[in-house]
């Protein structure tokens, strides 16, 4: 039966306590299709998939798999009928090797009855995977060991080494470099040529439009359409995710003449053996400086040591036009500057914690009252005004901050810097993981800031970040500086010329 869809998802609909978050939604895929799932954060895609995949039950509807009615009950049973699903987030367990995690729990067996694990049948068949994959690593390698990307390849093996019919990627290249990526795509090419359907989750719009077949669109719990993937735009489809036309995701800032205004900061030499050397730059009141350059191009470390997370071997540091020395976070904070980390989950919140007090962390010089205690009815009447102003949704002030949208939990740290009245804000990927609509919020943020004087440096792996915020582009290679682009200079070519080696190519 070769017209016969390979899943049909009919009338699910799921509610938590109440609150209707999946609501007669439809999806059909066929065999080695690539279908992209995209919406806003909240949209009901995890859910959807948490179904599919049986992590989660429906409350109604039905789910078809090779023409026949199924209950998927359990993560297992969908495996063992061919679906698969590679989490943001990976499943993997660091201290065993490739070999091991491939086979976790289904290893090939000599003798069932003991239970005698076949190494040699499980090496054989875990190298013939990454060869398929074109991985060139030693299967007994410590998955720990391995890069991001490498790690992300061997959940894909995981997948492909029990014949699934149907695998789910969740934002894949979230956190790899532009080659990495490419590497997967062809990988997702050579498994759509065998046959494998694949759903792609994704924000980044403009990465698959080569690859995809076709791109279904949810809001709200509801799937909105689904199209060919050539009939539609990047626009048409961000228009369908949000409700509205988003007529300028990066808002119009006026131009003025920043050599007038005060210098912030000023760094000289700054140096740190095995992560960068010698990083001079300076940066002005109201100025956004973006920094570009490849995954482990020193960006992040050189912003660390900045905030003084850590530490520096050599090098000057000015503020306001006097060096200082900045030997920890708290220093950084007392002088106005504030940071907003890569991993706001790990590093830039407090899960656990209620908004109010992920707000007002960085901020106990301006709510502490007399006899030093913690004017706590002000700080929440802060909150509160700074909720309204950035429009952070949530149920209430008391929310736990791990509940809130990815959108939202960014919007809280940057409350928390605004209300520490931050002079220098350092923002370190400022949209990964946010949905289309929430990155437009992210955006306007940044300009009005950079509009009341808040210096901005501007850390991001997307290049239509960098060239639709920046002021000025600092570009680093290899723990150094490479060269400096004013706006009017800045394009897509000269940027990734001097992050790779294709620029001093070009010079010799």
């Amino acid at each position: 039966m070769p017209d016969v869809p390979l899943l049909q998802v009919k009338d699910v609909t799921k509610s938590y306590d109440g609150v209707v978050v999946l609501e007669g939604a439809h999806l059909q895929i066929n065999r080695g299709e690539l279908r992209l799932l995209v919406g806003e954060n909240g949209a009901g895609k995890s859910t959807l998939m948490k179904i599919v995949t049986g992590a989660t039950m429906p409350d109604c509807g039905r789910i078809i798999w090779k023409g026949k009615d199924v209950r998927i009950t359990n993560t297992r049973q969908a495996q063992q009928l061919g679906i698969q699903i590679v989490h943001q987030e990976l499943n993997l367990v660091p201290q065993l090797s490739i070999v091991e995690n491939i086979f976790l729990g289904r290893f090939p067996l000599t003798n069932r009855r003991l239970g005698w694990i076949d190494w040699r049948e499980a090496r054989a068949r875990a190298r013939q995977l990454l060869d398929s994959l074109r991985l060139a690593i030693d299967v007994d390698t410590l998955v720990g060991a391995l890069s991001v990307a490498e790690q992300q390849l061997v959940e894909i093996a995981k997948a492909v080494a029990f014949d699934a019919d149907l695998i789910i990627l969740d934002e894949p290249t979230a956190s790899l470099t532009g080659k990495e990526a490419a590497h997967l795509f062809r990988i997702i090419s050579d498994l759509k040529s065998r046959g494998v359907a694949i759903v792609y989750i994704s924000h980044r719009l403009s990465e698959l439009r080569s690859l995809a077949d076709s791109v279904t669109v949810m809001r709200d719990g509801r799937v909105i359409a689904t199209m060919p993937i050539a009939e539609t735009s990047v626009d048409q489809i961000i228009q369908l995710m949000v409700g509205r036309e988003l007529r300028e995701q990066f808002p119009e800032r006026r131009v003025t003449d920043s050599s007038q205004k005060q210098e912030i900061l000023r760094v000289e030499g700054l140096t740190s053996w095995g992560k960068f050397y010698d990083i001079s730059f300076s940066i002005r009141s109201g100025e956004i400086v973006g920094i570009a350059g490849l995954v482990g191009s020193g960006r992040t470390d050189t912003a660390r040591a900045l905030f003084g997370a850590d530490p520096y071997d050599r090098g000057k540091i000015f503020w306001r036009g006097k060096e200082v020395k900045i030997n920890s976070p708290v220093d950084a904070i007392r002088l106005g500057m504030g940071l907003v980390t890569e991993d706001r989950k790990a590093q830039g919140l407090i899960g656990g914690a209620s908004v109010v007090t992920n707000i007002t962390l960085a901020s106990g010089r301006q709510l502490t009252q007399a006899l030093l205690s913690f004017d706590h009815k002000r700080a929440v009447e802060v909150s509160k005004r700074f909720v309204q102003l950035l429009n952070i949704k949530a149920s209430s002030l008391d929310q736990q901050a791990q509940f809130l949208s990815g959108g939202n939990q960014q919007k809280v740290v940057l409350a928390r810097w605004l209300c520490a009245e931050t002079q220098l804000l350092i923002v370190d990927e400022p949209t990964r993981g946010i949905d289309v609509g929430a990155k437009a919020e992210i955006y306007r943020l940044i300009r009005d800031l950079a509009a009341q004087g808040v210096a901005i440096i501007m850390i991001s792996s997307e290049m239509e970040e960098i060239l639709g915020l920046s002021d000025r582009i600092i570009v680093m290679r290899e723990g150094r500086i490479q060269g400096e682009l004013s706006r009017a200079e800045a394009t897509q070519e000269r940027i990734m010329a001097l992050a790779t080696a294709m620029a001093a190519a070009q010079e010799a």
